[in-house]
């Protein structure tokens, strides 16, 4: 089983990003052949500042490494390394249907915000979908957003397949639904283009005044709440807290009593420990970055290796060798 996952370098890792991909992406280490990357070339159709996106897309490399992924386990790279995706990526766009990308659940919810598009926004499942037929996927891990992409992968590649012969594996999303989607502080879905997210190695401070912003309503704190488990900081409280302390907050929230403020506060302080450790080892890795880009450049060798047998099975299929 190979696996498959991407993540883009288009600001600070949030806790909607590790949940979301990350954290399962690395529990699958064990589990299959595991090719994971960096998406520098999709931050380009939001990210438009070269300084920054080398930052961030080191920034990513050092907070994924520092949560747990093992580079002897796992295939570690940039997207950019790896020029056969974007030759497969102009392959796949011929037999890639409009109509297709024109329903994309991401393309009519940014439409609908009235963002301003370009060709790479509108495409990207495309290069999406290269991403993922490149390597011999089986399995991709996304959230549940994510869903609707991987389909459209498999769509893609079906379309290859009938017109020019057998010649990609059909992926299948994995999708861990207790966590596909992690609220924001706003209670939209975590996201960089909403402001609303709690990083993962924030700054102490600047995360504490975020975290006692997430939004609630106007009850009091004597009023039962027999929805607490609907409450955002309750929901948010479960992905960092012992099973049993998440519990414990919801029955009281639900009995009546306990006030938000003193809610947000232990959501702080589960966070800030749940990632002790990680904030260690990231403090490590920082101060020895000639590891981590040693380990972008295997990782880069060995993937283009794989991409390379794969377009050029897609190559003689389709006439172009």
């Amino acid at each position: 089983m190979r696996i498959l996952s991407g993540i883009q370098p288009s600001g600070a890792l949030h806790l909607g990003n590790y949940f979301g991909m990350m954290k399962p992406a690395i529990e699958l280490q064990d589990q299959g052949d595991a090719y994971y990357f960096i998406a520098d070339w999709h931050s380009m159709t939001s990210l438009t500042d070269p300084a920054m996106r080398r930052q961030y897309s080191l920034d990513v490399a050092l907070d994924f490494l520092a949560c747990g992924l093992d580079p002897k386990r796992t295939v570690f790279f940039r997207q950019s390394d790896v020029p056969e995706v974007a030759e497969l990526t102009w392959m796949l766009s011929t037999v890639t249907p409009m109509g297709l990308l024109e329903r994309c659940h991401s393309y009519k919810d940014k439409l609908a915000k009235g963002l301003s598009f370009n060709h790479g926004l509108f495409a990207y499942p495309v290069l999406m979908a290269a991403d993922i037929l490149i390597y011999d996927s089986n399995v991709v891990p996304v959230g549940r957003d994510q869903k609707q992409h991987v389909e459209v992968t498999r769509d893609i590649a079906i379309k290859f397949n009938e017109q020019y012969g057998e010649t990609f594996v059909l992926p299948e999303p994995r999708i861990r639904d207790e966590v596909a989607v992690v609220a924001g502080t706003d209670g939209q879905k975590m996201s960089k283009s909403y402001g609303n997210t709690i990083e993962i190695f924030g700054d102490e401070k600047a995360t504490r005044k975020k975290i006692m912003g997430v939004v609630m309503d106007s009850r009091t704190p004597q009023e039962p709440k027999p929805d607490a488990d609907q409450n955002l900081a309750v929901q948010l409280l479960k992905l960092v807290a012992p099973v049993e302390v998440a519990r414990d907050f919801e029955a009281r929230l639900r009995a009546g009593g306990l006030g938000y403020g003193d809610l947000k506060k232990a959501l702080f302080e589960h966070y800030w420990d749940h990632f002790a450790e990680p904030r260690k080892r990231r403090a490590e890795l920082v101060a020895n970055l000639d590891f981590v880009h040693q380990v972008l450049r295997d990782g880069a060798a060995k993937a283009r290796a794989l991409a390379a047998t794969v377009l050029g099975r897609a190559k003689r299929n389709a006439g172009l060798v």
